[in-house]
Parts: structure tokens; sequence; C-alpha cells
């Protein structure tokens, strides 16, 4: 079964992409992506270092051109359009330098608000304050977590349709980055955005994402709403006789057995009825049958290697 499609097409799509791929040399970063993100998503690309995450984002920016396929951003080509796309977007990358790093916070900003004509200035003071930025310091005098906080200002100022944020949090300690998804949080409230975020504390945005893609190896092999998670990825115990062993074409991750063997627990992946009736139909019970977070659900389809 392959959730590579699995979409609401009547939707409308913020981000579309058709058989997207790019190299780097001989290395491939992304291979026959199609992602199909509905407008007012909040949508998490999971997926290891180097599974093709900051390349998508890259290729949506036009700082990547793709070898094959194409991508649109609200309609818009992102190769043809790669302005127009830009200007409705809020970016923050995985990498925290800046180059105007001889400009003070201040004067940075200054010299990017132009360039978006949506710029809110009184939501940006709003920012400012918000993430406790010091606007005369320098951009190359900023630790980790201050250049991160500076980011955000840059990127919710103008405040974008799209948001790509790559490792939003990364940077910040426990306390900052809750303080941040709060006021990310305040912003989505008021500003209809979709938003595709990678990163690798899934659990902290749980009760924002709605919609879940895994890349392996650039390869797009997940793609599902929350709802079609619910139904698709379950832990279930079961009571198995000793030596029972999981039937065939049945796709599941994270077994373990009790000492004496006759109990199991595992996350499957599958629609609940087929797995169960699968499950009986080999002799096991279902004692119990319960719903994955979002990040066990991601962990699940990310080390999911087919039928077992």
């Amino acid at each position: 079964m392959s959730h590579q499609a699995e979409w609401d097409s009547t939707g409308v799509l913020a981000v579309a992409t058709h058989a997207l791929s790019l190299n780097y040399g001989n290395e491939v970063a992304l291979n026959n992506v199609d992602l199909r993100i509905p407008e007012g998503a909040i949508y998490v690309l999971a997926g290891t270092n180097g599974a093709g995450k900051s390349s998508v984002m890259k290729s949506l920016l036009n700082l990547e051109r793709p070898h094959a396929g194409t991508a649109q951003v609200f309609g818009l080509d992102t190769v043809a359009r790669g302005p127009e796309v830009r200007a409705q977007i809020g970016y923050i990358p995985e990498w925290h330098a800046h180059e105007y790093g001889w400009l003070s916070c201040g004067q940075l900003l200054q010299h990017v608000a132009p360039f978006y004509p949506a710029w809110d200035h009184p939501y940006a003071a709003t920012l400012i304050k918000a993430f406790d930025l010091s606007l005369t310091r320098r951009v190359d005098s900023l630790s980790k977590g201050e250049a991160r906080r500076l980011q955000f200002v840059l990127a919710l100022a103008h405040r974008p349709p799209l948001l790509l944020l790559d490792e939003p949090t990364d940077g910040l300690d426990p306390l900052a980055r809750s303080r941040t998804l709060a006021i990310l949080a305040e912003h989505l409230a008021d500003t209809p955005t979709t938003v595709v975020m990678s990163t690798h504390h899934i659990g902290e945005i749980e009760s924002l994402a709605d919609h879940l893609g895994v890349l392996r190896a650039g390869k797009l092999v997940a793609q599902l709403s929350r709802d079609a998670l619910r139904s698709t990825v379950h832990r279930y115990v079961l009571d198995v006789s000793e030596g029972w062993s999981i039937p065939p074409l049945l796709r599941c991750v994270d077994i373990k057995r009790s000492r004496t063997g006759r109990e199991l627990a595992a996350t499957f992946i599958g629609q609940q009825d087929d797995v169960r009736a699968r499950l009986t139909g080999a002799g096991a019970t279902v004692r119990d049958v319960t719903a994955v977070t979002l990040e066990h659900a991601a962990l699940a389809l990310l080390t999911d290697g087919g039928s077992r």
C-alpha cells in the first residue's frame, strides 16, 4: 500500500511539485517528488539528515534549479515566476548565518522591508518585542538562538501566505523553543498561512500539524493528512502462540515481544480492518489497538521497509 499520493484532490493547493528531481553532482537529492500541500495546511516534512528536506524548500524558492520536474506555489511556476513566488514566502533556513553580518539587526530589518510590499511595520515592532531582539546588535555577533529569533521576525513580519521553516527551533533552548512556538501559533491564528516545516522535534508541534510528508533518500515515501494517519498507523498488542510470526504482506515496525514470546506489540501500517483481519487470520488475538502520535507515525513511516 503506497501513501505517496494521499491528499484531498478537491482542495486548493498552496504547493504542488510534479516529478521534482534534483542532483548535486552524482548525488541524488530529490527523486520524482510529488508534493501536494493544501492551502492553509501545516505540513510537517520528516526525514533523516540528508533526506532532501532542505532541497525541497530551496527548490520552492528557486534557490536550487531542479534537473527535472516542476514546482508551483499558489499556481506560480517557481522557475518562471521566481521573484513573485519569493515575495509570498517567509523562509527560515536551517543555516543560521546571514550574509549581511556587518549590519545591526535594525539596519537589516530596514534593508529587507522594502522588498516586501506587504511588510507590516507595527507587527514587526510587536515581533521584535516578543522575541526580545536588540536592534543595535550586529548580526554577526548574535548567538545561534538570537540569530534564529531574528530570522523569525524577518519571516513573519510581512505576513506571507506561505512559510517554509527548516528546523526553525534549532539553536533554541527548551524555554525559547516553547516561547517561539507559542508566538508562531499566535501568528497562525491571526494570519491565514500555509506552513511547510521540517523539524527533529515533531512532538513539539503535535498540536499544530495536520499533514505529514516523509522523505527517505530523496523520495517522498508517504504523504498523508492527520485524519488519514489516524486510520493508517496504529500500535497493536497481540496474544500469540510461541514461535508465531507476522504474516506476509503486513507492514510493521518497532516490534517488541514479551519474555515468553506470547505477547507482542508492534506498530502496523495499513487500514485497521485489514490489519486486524490478517492478524486474526494468522492466529493472533488482537488485545488492544491505540492511535500513535504524529512523531511515532513519522518514525514508523521512516523505518518502514515494506512487507514483513
